[in-house]
């Protein structure tokens, strides 16, 4: 016994003791991130990849132990190295850890998700990828006009997710408010015009008006909002050169260009059909003949 109790009493023995629960410790840590990981991320390609990541970082804590332990003499320099060690790692790879900070934190509170489209270090597109390190984008807009693909993928850090604001435009809510400008000569009738955008508003846009009533009642009990109209909804502007008439709507984020051209085309149509009672006002000019001026010197 006496024998037993002196081996278990020996600095090394300790040692490695010490070293054992740390070991076990960092590989139930391994094991339960990987379950969380499973439980949480659905799509198979980024899950592996989520898992291989913790396994790595794991892996790399117990062979930094395992060495640590059977070179570093006393407290003192084990205390010192790991500061040393932890800064120096931390300043080299800081927008490397904090893109992998970032994949979790997209991840767990589901900020976006593939399929969505965002706005992101002023960058917008749709998510068709992300991974440990970047979210792979479909790049929108640029040198086209409106919400179409520039045909270019950009792949954006995940650190960018603690650097500012992320707009996502289908995350709860995947309607879009519009507007649309319609502008009427001073001679038009206005009850007439306001009829025919109110009408055609409604045709085309009835079906997206119900869908996003389910949905924005479902945001006014999950967030402090104040409720807000739905249904397409008329202002009149006066200028100096025509009636303004703003037509605001809702529509699906991916239709917003298309939704336009429906509406300009339906209406232009309509009131080309009022013979005149309705007319498109545009910007004329009018040259004045300069007067002649008769002048007469006195000698």
């Amino acid at each position: 016994m006496d024998t037993i109790n002196a081996l278990l009493e020996h600095p090394t023995v300790i040692k490695i003791g010490k070293l054992l629960i740390w070991i076990s410790v960092i590989l139930a840590l391994i094991g339960f991130f990987r379950k969380l990981l499973k439980k949480r991320i659905a799509d198979i390609s980024i899950r592996y990849k989520a898992q291989k990541g913790i396994e790595i970082i794991g892996y790399a804590l117990i062979i930094f132990l395992v060495i640590l332990s059977f070179t570093v003499k006393n407290l003192e320099d084990y205390t010192v190295i790991i500061g040393l060690f932890t800064a120096g790692i931390t300043f080299t790879l800081q927008e490397l850890i904090l893109s992998i900070a970032g994949s979790f934190y997209i991840f767990f509170v589901r900020i976006y998700k593939p399929g969505d489209r965002i706005e992101i270090n002023g960058i917008k597109g749709d998510v068709i990828d992300i991974d440990s390190i970047y979210t792979t984008l479909m790049e929108i807009g640029e040198w086209v006009s409106s919400d179409n693909y520039s045909g270019r993928i950009v792949k954006i850090s995940n650190a960018f997710v603690f650097k500012g604001p992320i707009k996502n435009y289908s995350m709860d809510f995947p309607f879009v408010w519009d507007e649309l400008n319609i502008l009427i000569t001073y001679e038009s009738d206005l009850d007439i015009a306001k009829s025919i955008i109110q009408k055609q508003a409604t045709i085309f846009l009835s079906e997206y008006t119900q869908n996003s009533i389910t949905k924005w009642k479902q945001m006014v009990k999950h967030y402090y909002i104040e409720d807000s109209k739905l249904e397409p909804s008329i202002a009149i502007n006066l200028t100096d050169n025509w009636i303004a008439i703003n037509l605001r709507y809702i529509t699906d984020y991916k239709r917003r260009r298309a939704t336009k051209n429906e509406l300009f085309e339906a209406i232009q149509k309509e009131i080309k059909a009022t013979n005149g009672t309705v007319t498109f006002a545009s910007t004329t000019l009018q040259l004045l003949k300069i007067p002649e001026v008769d002048v007469q010197l006195k000698k």
